[in-house]
């Protein structure tokens, strides 16, 4: 039994040392498309049959084309001109004539709708009313349309075409505009800005924060006020004119004092606080208070123009809302008829109120004069421009001459029909007839 089992184990090991055959690998190029693979894979039959028809399309095309050249008449040659009729001046000038025809032909960009729309927009709608008006703007709509495509091709021309010296070539209109010139860039920028504007907040003080603060104080204050009322003074109904002088002149006065006890103290304060000097040198010391004089004398003066014009609007004889009512009296003294107050003292009084409004606001200290405390003060320059005083008398006494005329005519009327009376000259008629002789029917009469 040991004989099989022997063998069967040498069998076995035998078994196990058999080998596997070897593993072959596939080509390199198995896989890969070689150039008539590619070809063959790409090919498409409808594409050739595209091709085919597209090409006998052409040849086609060629024959009748061919055909259509034959069947023409060959262009006569040029003629040879002598050389007296194509100097080189002429030539020179059809060749301009030419380019200029086909310059001319190229497409020209029409006026912009806007900018007609713009033009109608400055017309009046009244002259725009009505069929025949219509009518002439359309034509005149149509003339700037083409007037702007005639110039832009004389432009085009111009700025193409360089006209010959040949005298018989027109010259459409004069020569062209010339073109703006350009800022110039060349040099660097940005220090210059840093410098002019170092200097701008250096020298002008108008745009310091405490200028706009004085600014806005004087805005608030005096934006919606005149120092005097002249509302209800027509309400008030006649009214003496040396009582309107009165009650004016107290308003005015009464008015400066309110300002003074208001507005200037918040001036003061504004200065007396310590960033209202910030960023100031001391050698610029002088210039910024300049400056601050300066301001509030406008403001100042504004105010007293303001009221000026309001004053002198009272009288306006086309507005007579406003217009004063006078009490005058036909007075008789010394066998003589004449107003009281005369016409030359109503007017006396109405210049006197301009003067009396303009002579407001004339002692208003300066800031560094009310700091410094200094016994010898500096007001500020308030006195309104001489001729914004000129232009309130010589218009208020227009104003009352013509709202005096009838007046005027009432006072020559009364004078022409009954003067008679009263400068003697009835008595002498009188005495007269009584030392005449007259019949019973002159004396009845």
């Amino acid at each position: 039994m040991s004989d099989p089992n022997k063998a069967a184990i040498a069998a076995e090991k035998e078994a196990l040392n058999l080998k596997l055959p070897p593993i072959v690998r596939p080509p390199e190029d198995i896989g890969v498309d070689t150039p008539t693979q590619s070809k063959l894979l790409s090919y498409r039959r409808s594409k050739e049959q595209q091709k085919t028809i597209n090409q006998l399309v052409i040849e086609g095309a060629k024959r009748n084309l061919d055909r259509i050249l034959d069947k023409r008449t060959p262009s006569s040659p040029e003629p040879d001109y002598p050389p007296t009729m194509t100097s080189e001046i002429k030539k020179k000038g059809f060749n301009y004539l030419y380019l200029k025809q086909c310059v001319e032909s190229s497409p020209i960009v029409p006026i912009q709708q806007e900018w007609l729309d713009h033009m109608l927009m400055l017309i009046p709608e009244s002259l725009k009313e009505g069929k025949e008006r219509e009518e002439l703007v359309q034509s005149l709509i149509n003339e700037v349309s083409s007037d702007f495509e005639k110039s832009m091709k004389r432009y085009l021309v111009r700025s193409v075409l360089v006209r010959p010296p040949v005298k018989w070539l027109e010259d459409e209109g004069g020569p062209l505009p010339e073109s703006p010139v350009g800022l110039d860039y060349s040099d660097p920028w940005h220090s210059n800005y840093l410098q002019t504007r170092s200097q701008i907040l250096a020298n002008l003080h108008i745009v310091h924060p405490t200028m706009k603060m004085l600014l806005d104080l004087g805005y608030t204050t005096f934006a919606n006020t005149v120092l005097l009322d002249l509302t209800g003074i027509r309400a008030k109904g006649p009214i003496d004119c040396e009582s309107l002088k009165n009650d004016l002149s107290i308003q005015a006065r009464k008015a400066e004092e309110k300002i003074m006890n208001t507005w200037y103290p918040k001036v003061i304060n504004l200065f007396t606080k310590k960033e209202a000097l910030e960023g100031i040198k001391p050698e610029k010391l002088d210039a910024f208070y300049n400056c601050v004089s300066t301001l509030m004398s406008n403001q100042l003066k504004d105010l007293l123009k303001r009221t000026v014009e309001g004053f002198v609007k009272l009288f306006d004889q086309e507005d007579q809302r406003g217009l004063p009512i006078f009490k005058m009296e036909l007075t008789f003294d010394d066998d003589k008829m004449e107003f009281y107050p005369t016409f030359q003292d109503l007017e006396d009084v109405v210049l006197e109120l301009v003067e009396r409004i303009a002579e407001a606001l004339q002692n208003v200290q300066t800031v560094p004069s009310w700091l410094s405390g200094t016994s010898t003060t500096v007001n500020l320059d308030t006195e309104l421009p001489e001729h914004v005083l000129q232009w309130a008398l010589n218009t208020l006494k227009v104003a009352v001459h013509r709202n005096l005329e009838g007046a005027r005519k009432h006072y020559e009327t009364y004078v022409e029909k009954y003067n008679w009376l009263l400068d003697g000259t009835a008595v002498e008629q009188i005495e007269t007839f009584q030392a005449e002789d007259h019949t019973f029917d002159e004396y009845t009469e």
